[in-house]
């Protein structure tokens, strides 16, 4: 489990309300909320829940920080802890940061490969009016974490914190949009080489044949590429700092001027991290269409900003005409005053409104041309059944946990995509299928299915997954789930076979109690399954009795007044 503080550090472009809609949006998908929970605010409902907390926080108007604390609380894969102890851990982090008491919205998401938990709380007291802000955050969280996992039979997370802030976003960078950073770049491919160096003349060298120049800024040093991408020098290693640097080489000594025909070994390029071979087409395809996107995007721009300034031309004009008429007109003084003013503010309105309607223009523009990271690329091409993009996505984490119920195959012979509707495609390559009130999961190496999944969506991923990996299907889960599965292979007489002799056993006698051949039970499992079995047939034949009644009534007399005589 992993607590985190989401931090906006534009405090003009937070906002409680907004950040509350963006947690509740379920952007098309069934599956992406979940649980909503309101605390410590009078309205159920959330909109007037909001509201309150907009109110709460109208009454400080002496703080200028951010009122609003974003806080997220992800759990490993596999992990899907319920309501009542989701509900228990957001008291427990919230009461250990001082939020106790205070307004706050929590919204469960299910749609990514990890369950995760946002939280929205108003930083401002709800009777004190005093905004709190807590201290060292990272390490209470990682405290509060550390108990709840061992509270809870979770598994535990690494919370100590051995990276700087920029090793953080480079890293981030990295695993959400798949790009490689220069942070990560240098580290991986220069650092080694940098700490080689014995003098100033040797560090530039290497600097230099890797396509970066180190410079002053301030009273440090930073990094420069060839494309202008910087980064600090110590974020790549504490050692390069600048007073690390000048106690190992003596004082800071400038480059020297590069020569014309010097040449660059390699350089940094803003490409796709570890991009393979077979990707190569695909990744030219990603950077060919975003091109496209962002040229027609600043042609639409240009000819939204042309269009803006012709219109406020025009207005202007019209107030220009109208103030030449106005002055050959004889009146009062004090008139003319008042009708210049008018025509004044007509002018500022218009000219407002002209300049809202472009940026809203200019915004339509930017959500139907908007470029995309090479993930998220990668995905909208995978919703639309290319093959190698989902193939690629599943390539970032080739190994997947089995611990919670799911199904596997060999799944190299069949089919990669299903002809069920699909809910969403995530960053790892998992497609995920919604089926009532459960969610399966196609990881491409096994299906999984959500906690409390119903017989009917266990019966679905049973279909699917002999679709997905033939009639060979190895189960695994908690008892109950391989249960489920069994008695689902029995009632709809697939031709499949369990992997584990036990269950396969157990289907094979479900399977032969319907054929009314009859078979040993050989244990306790076994025998609980067929007893089930049996009182589901036994109702169905009850109802079928029923239907008869009605049809032959005096037939069915007959009959039992004839057991009756016996």
């Amino acid at each position: 489990m992993i607590a985190k503080h989401i931090p906006m550090h534009a405090v003009n472009k937070s906002g409680f309300a907004r950040l509350v809609r963006y947690l509740t949006d379920t952007q098309g998908k069934q599956e992406r909320t979940g649980e909503i929970r309101l605390t410590n605010c009078v309205s159920d409902d959330v909109e007037m829940a909001s509201l309150e907390v907009l109110n709460t926080q109208a009454l400080n108007r002496r703080s200028l920080a951010d009122k609003t604390y974003h806080l997220v609380i992800s759990f490993r894969d596999g992990e899907e802890p319920d309501a009542p102890s989701l509900a228990a851990i957001e008291e427990r982090v919230c009461d250990a940061l001082g939020f106790v008491g205070h307004q706050r919205i929590s919204v469960e998401h299910r749609d990514t490969d990890n369950r995760h938990l946002h939280i929205a709380i108003n930083k401002i007291h709800p009777t004190r009016y005093t905004i709190h802000e807590p201290y060292l955050a990272y390490r209470t969280l990682a405290r509060v974490c550390e108990t709840l996992e061992v509270e809870l039979a979770l598994r535990k997370d690494n919370h100590a914190s051995r990276k700087v802030g920029a090793e953080n976003r480079a890293k981030n960078m990295e695993h959400h949009g798949g790009v490689e950073s220069l942070l990560g770049w240098i580290q991986r491919g220069c650092k080694e080489r940098m700490q080689q160096a014995q003098s100033w003349d040797d560090l530039h060298a290497v600097m230099a044949a890797n396509g970066l120049r180190l410079h002053r800024c301030a009273n440090g040093l930073v990094i420069t590429a060839q494309d202008g991408t910087t980064v600090k020098a110590s974020s790549v290693g504490r050692e390069f700092s600048k007073p690390k640097l000048e106690e190992r080489l003596g004082p800071f000594q400038m480059a020297p001027e590069q020569e014309a025909g010097s040449q660059v070994k390699c350089c940094y390029k803003r490409k796709a991290l570890y991009l393979a071979q077979d990707a190569s087409t695909l990744h030219a395809r990603y950077q060919s269409e975003q091109t496209r996107l962002a040229s027609i995007r600043i042609w639409e721009h240009e000819r939204i900003h042309q269009r803006k300034e012709r219109r406020i031309k025009a207005v202007m004009r019209s107030v220009r005409l109208k103030r030449a008429a106005l002055k050959r007109v004889v009146l009062p003084r004090a008139a003319k005053k008042v009708m210049y003013e008018v025509l004044a503010n007509a002018l500022r309105n218009e000219i407002a409104e002209i300049k809202r309607k472009s940026a809203q223009e200019c915004k339509v523009v930017g959500q139907a041309y908007r470029q995309l990271h090479w993930i998220d690329w990668l995905r909208q091409q995978a919703r639309s059944g290319e093959r190698d993009a989902l193939a690629l996505l599943r390539r970032r984490k080739p190994t997947r946990d089995v611990v919670r119920g799911g199904m596997s195959g060999t799944a190299n012979s069949h089919p990669l995509f299903s002809t069920h509707r699909w809910d969403n495609v995530t960053r790892q390559g998992t497609i995920i299928f919604r089926l009532g009130e459960s969610a399966i999961r196609d990881e491409g190496n096994a299906l999984r299915v959500s906690t409390g999944a119903d017989q009917v969506a266990v019966q679905a991923i049973l279909r699917m997954a002999v679709e997905r990996f033939g009639n060979r299907i190895t189960v695994n889960g908690s008892k109950a789930f391989k249960k489920q599965i069994v008695i689902a292979a029995g009632t709809e007489k697939l031709q499949v076979i369990f992997m584990d002799a036990t269950l396969d056993q157990q289907r094979m006698e479900l399977t032969n109690l319907d054929s009314g051949q009859g078979s040993p039970l050989n244990d306790g499992e076994t025998s609980q399954l067929t007893n089930h079995h049996i009182r589901k047939s036994t109702t169905i034949n009850t109802r079928n009795v029923g239907s008869l009644n009605q049809a032959n009534p005096i037939k069915l007399k007959t009959q039992r007044f004839s057991r009756g005589r016996r």
